[in-house]
């Protein structure tokens, strides 16, 4: 049977292989809803790029029009997040994540039926709030809590490399049916393969059955909220997720738009997304093994400079089919699916589970606002100057900035740091 080679020679210390042998029936189930939440989710959300040329031809809308829908959509999925984890960490994940995939439903519905820019922009913000109560803060919340500390971040990097086959599988599946449907055939079957998300999210919520025993399982939300905006390296983790989502987002939305004013096939714009998510599985289990052997936050760094270098060597060059493949590629191995077992693991080491959902989701509306930024902005940019060049290339600073100071200042405190908060006279 053939295998790849980095899977082939891939071992996972017996100690690891141990401990996933031991997760119960119980923990399983909760992790095959949280994989097949992002599945569906993300290689859903994954696909919206393609849709750029043929809803602003039929609807006879500017690029902005519908880079500012997809704008709005990260924007409430930001926004939303920290309430949305909030919710879940009060009332439960099962019956936060069944909220959102039915809305995910009814934005899509809205979406495929859209005969202008306002449905379009109704359309983003129901299916913002829907990411917010499916994707990854709330499925590595249930992740996180299904299994011990020793499989954490491991299982964490599988479930997210199971999650990206999604986004391998639906960029191709929707060039597809936009090579021989109206774009309205292919949101419909966004909107079928979404009431799947029902029966995962009731999976996936089993978490919620999971006993905390952490000291800080033990504290109120308003203590935990309060450590957090203290703490330097949760900080300095939101801040560098800026960056992350403003880079991601621009070349989610953008690239096949790019792909086209080349003059290349534009079944390529389908491959590459389909070939980064694909490869982001990969990414993905390198990632989680890698941050149970080394700090998470040099992990994370490195992979943003990474990043950023493979945005600036792609744009710079005279694309073709084999470099975008390449570039697809590269950046799969770095894409953001393999983040999730670095972020959540950063947040449970130092704040544990219990308020998980709340802590990622403060931290992705930094993400989320970047993601906004780079959506419109790369489509305001090209507006105004008929060119992408602007974009990357503000995006390539930003992204090797963020990358060091993320491994710089990213790290847990100093001795001299702990000692100075141990002096320092408590609050009452």
């Amino acid at each position: 049977m053939f295998t790849y080679p980095f899977i082939a020679n891939f071992r996972i210390d017996p100690e690891m292989k141990n401990a996933f042998t031991a997760i119960d029936r119980q923990s399983r189930l909760i992790l095959i809803g949280a994989a097949a939440l992002l599945t569906i989710g993300m290689g859903i959300r994954q696909s919206f790029g393609l849709f750029l040329t043929p809803v602003t031809k039929d609807l006879a809308l500017t690029a902005s029009d519908f880079t500012l829908a997809i704008a709005i959509q990260n924007v409430v999925w930001g926004l939303s997040q920290a309430f949305v984890g909030a919710i879940a960490d009060r009332f439960g994940l099962r019956k936060t994540l069944l909220a959102g995939a039915a809305i995910y439903v009814a934005g899509l519905a809205i979406m495929a039926s859209a005969k202008g820019v306002t449905a379009l922009l109704v359309a983003g913000g129901l299916i913002g709030i829907a990411l917010a109560c499916t994707a990854t803060s709330l499925t590595m919340t249930a992740c996180a809590r299904a299994v011990t500390p020793a499989q954490r971040s491991m299982t964490l990097g599988v479930v997210s490399a199971i999650g990206s086959l999604g986004t391998l599988a639906g960029p191709l599946a929707t060039q597809a049916i936009l090579g021989h449907e109206p774009w309205q055939v292919a949101m419909l079957f966004f909107m079928a393969l979404s009431i799947v998300m029902l029966p995962a999210a009731f999976m996936a919520g089993g978490a919620d059955k999971i006993p905390q025993t952490s000291t800080m399982a033990r504290a109120s939300m308003s203590e935990v909220l309060g450590d957090a905006l203290r703490n330097r390296q949760f900080l300095v983790m939101s801040g560098a997720y800026f960056v992350c989502g403003l880079n991601l987002m621009f070349l989610t939305t953008h690239l096949p738009s790019y792909i086209s004013l080349c003059g290349l096939d534009p079944m390529l714009s389908a491959w590459t997304l389909a070939v980064i998510g694909g490869v982001s599985a990969i990414g993905s289990l390198i990632t989680g093994w890698l941050g149970g052997r080394y700090p998470k936050h040099v992990i994370l760094g490195t992979v943003y400079v990474l990043r950023s270098v493979m945005i600036a060597v792609y744009f710079a060059l005279p694309p073709t089919s084999a470099s975008t493949i390449l570039f697809a590629v590269a950046m799969g191995l770095l894409w953001w699916p393999g983040l999730a077992p670095l972020t959540g693991g950063i947040i449970a080491e130092v704040f544990g589970t219990r308020y998980m959902a709340t802590l990622l989701g403060m931290a992705f509306v930094v993400h989320q606002i970047g993601s906004s930024l780079g959506t419109w902005g790369g489509g305001l940019i090209f507006d105004l100057t008929g060119s992408y060049d602007p974009a990357w290339q503000i995006g390539t600073i930003i992204g090797i900035t963020a990358g060091i100071v993320q491994i710089v200042f990213g790290g847990p405190p100093s001795r001299r740091e702990t000692a100075s908060s141990l002096q320092a006279p408590a609050l009452t």
